[in-house]
Parts: C-alpha cells; structure tokens; sequence
C-alpha cells in the first residue's frame, strides 16, 4: 500500500502524488473501499484509484539511482528500428511497448523512433505521424518520471541527460 505523499506511476497519466488515501463522498453508503486520492504532477485534475485495483496499471517512481543507472546506459542501449507499413499493426507494437510500463522499454522505443527519425532525414523524407505520437507519449512518461526520479524540472530533463552523457565521454 502506498502512503500519502508517494510518487507513482499510473497508467497512461504518468507520474502521480499521492494526496490522500479515504473513502470517498461519491461511493456507496455500504461501500467501504478504500481509494488513494492521486494529484497528476504534469496534468491538471484529480484521480479516485480504488486501493486494490488491479484495472489501471500503478507503480512507485523509480528512484534517483535507478533513473542515473538508466541514463548513463543509454549510449549501450541496443534497439532495432520497428518498420511495418500497416498503421495498425505500427500503433499496436507501439502501444504494447508503452503498456509495459518500463523506463528501458520507453528509452528502447525512443531511441528507435529517433533512429528512424535520423534515417528519414537523410532521405529527405519526414517521420510519420504515428511514430511521432507515440515518441511523444513514450517521452513524456519518460522525462516525466525521470523528472520526478531525480528532483529536476521536467523542462531540465533533455539538457540532464545530454550533460551526463557528455560528463561520461569526456
């Protein structure tokens, strides 16, 4: 169970405090679930996740080690660059990778997508929407978490990882 003032990863939302654990106005009379109240850190709003749910998938932040072992690997992170002319089948894989919650799967799918972005490029040619959806979305909870992780703005993310990686090649 988490406790008030946690930071987890929820969903698609991303990273989320948590600002209360009650039960709320809205459930039954007879209800006596318990829900955390979840504060989004880069959206506006309030999440009620019940306790025990096992519907909506939620995490603890990775912590501030995790996150500098994770950025400090990136350069000697493999990917293979996924290519496959039906929209659908792009947005499944895509979507299936985000669905896993996992920091190196996101750092995987954006450094191929930035890959394939570099390639299209030099074709002169523009990466396809899908593809940038869904660097964004993979980015977003990225930096989000890594923004969280390590205490830094989520704006500052980009500029703390090109630094860290300069710092370890020179």
């Amino acid at each position: 169970m988490y406790e008030i003032n946690d930071l987890v990863m929820y969903g698609s939302t991303g990273v989320c405090r948590v600002s209360d654990i009650t039960t709320p106005e809205f459930a039954a009379e007879d209800e006596d679930r318990l829900y955390y109240v979840l504060e989004p850190l880069y959206q506006s709003g309030v999440i009620y996740a019940p306790v025990n749910n096992d519907k909506v998938f939620m995490r603890p932040v990775i912590t501030e080690d995790e996150a500098k072992d994770l950025i400090d690997n990136i350069p000697q992170i493999h990917t293979e660059i996924y290519k496959n002319s039906s929209m659908q089948k792009l947005t499944k894989y895509y979507q299936s990778v985000l669905d896993t919650h996992r920091c190196l799967d996101l750092l995987k799918l954006t450094k191929s997508i930035h890959q394939k972005k570099m390639d299209a490029m030099k074709q002169n040619r523009h990466l396809g929407q899908i593809d940038k959806k869904f660097m964004k979305r993979a980015e977003d909870l990225l930096f989000g978490e890594f923004a969280a992780a390590l205490n830094i703005s989520r704006e500052d993310v980009q500029t703390y990882i090109q630094n860290r990686l300069n710092d370890e090649i020179g």
